[in-house]
């Protein structure tokens, strides 16, 4: 039986680098692993990729070489990248007969936000009942189903790695971060769990998970007290959790950001969803647990929280999406 060509799109992210090292180990596909900026082909072969592209979702001329035999998609994008999302579903739906499954990175509650995607009208926080990442998440959801193709969206809660990339300075300078969640506990989702996730739809294939749609949360919700124990326990220091007003949150970092943590405090995101354990057979990764051991791919929690922040004070870094 000839092999599959899986193609893995932001490869060099969190999720991708676990999924490209957790798929290198299965022999019924080739794996071909995008980068976007930089040559990262060494990187991606060490993790045991057998093709590596450059990929851009917004320069179409990357795509052919991309796709050149490829019969099953994981897909993952950032918000400002959604209108190369977009257009790369309408390519893959041309190649339907081709692509037989796309697996797409989402968000727990992305089939609340039922609103057609208008790049003129939708807002970020001013009249928003639903954050703007979280209707991204649904539009890129919807142009693959629109597109005709059999999609697996992995619904995910808020990322443990997320969580305190903002604090890392005064994690380590002064041992305190500062955020507006406060009590309320929230089931955050390690990225290796995702990634575990993902491998398992895309090696059972479309038949058993075309269509499908899955929760993927962790294995309790936590507040912020709890969450700053275990990283104080992890890095052997103790560790303060100060509480900040959503104003001055939405000061530091934005719109975009302080409305989906508005979302993180009504409770939606509390619940844990046993879609991960049925899928994988494996409880999900604890808090502490992703700190403390390594992925797959090599890297623990802890040496991940200090590895880049697409978060910085005093900026939007979604303000580019919040145009497009």
């Amino acid at each position: 039986m000839s092999k599959q060509t899986v193609l893995i799109t932001s490869a060099t992210g969190r999720i991708g680098k676990e999924l490209v090292a957790r798929l290198a180990t299965n022999d019924a596909f080739t794996v071909r692993a995008c980068y976007f900026s930089g040559d990262k082909t060494a990187g991606l072969l060490k993790l045991g990729a057998d093709e590596v592209v450059k990929f851009d979702l917004s320069d179409p001329a990357t795509w052919q070489a991309a796709l050149d035999g490829v019969s099953a998609v994981y897909s993952a994008s950032l918000d400002p990248m959604l209108e190369g999302h977009l257009a790369f579903s309408k390519e893959l739906g041309k190649r339907a007969a081709q692509i037989k499954h796309v697996v797409r990175v989402s968000c727990m509650g992305a089939d609340t936000n039922t609103a057609s995607y208008n790049a003129d009208q939708h807002a970020s926080r001013e009249g928003a009942g639903i954050p703007l990442m979280l209707q991204h998440y649904w539009w890129g959801e919807k142009a693959l189903i629109d597109a005709g193709l059999n999609v697996t969206a992995l619904r995910n809660n808020f990322f443990m790695n997320h969580l305190l990339k903002t604090d890392c300075e005064n994690i380590d300078a002064e041992g305190w971060f500062s955020n507006p969640l406060g009590d309320m506990r929230n089931s955050f989702v390690a990225t290796r769990d995702i990634a575990q996730a993902a491998a398992v739809v895309l090696t059972e294939g479309p038949d058993r998970h075309a269509n499908k749609f899955y929760d993927i949360t962790g294995p309790a919700p936590q507040s912020m007290a709890e969450i700053a124990s275990d990283l104080g326990r992890a890095m052997g220091k103790d560790i303060e959790y100060r509480a900040q007003s959503m104003i001055d949150f939405e000061t530091d970092f934005g719109a975009t950001r302080a409305e989906f943590f508005e979302y993180l405090t009504n409770g939606f995101y509390t619940r844990c969803s046993p879609d991960f354990y049925n899928l994988t057979g494996s409880k999900p990764t604890s808090y502490y647990d992703y700190l403390t051991t390594k992925g797959v791919s090599g890297e623990t929690g802890l040496e991940e929280l200090w590895q880049g922040n697409l978060w910085k004070k005093g900026e939007d870094a979604m303000k580019d999406a919040a145009k497009t």
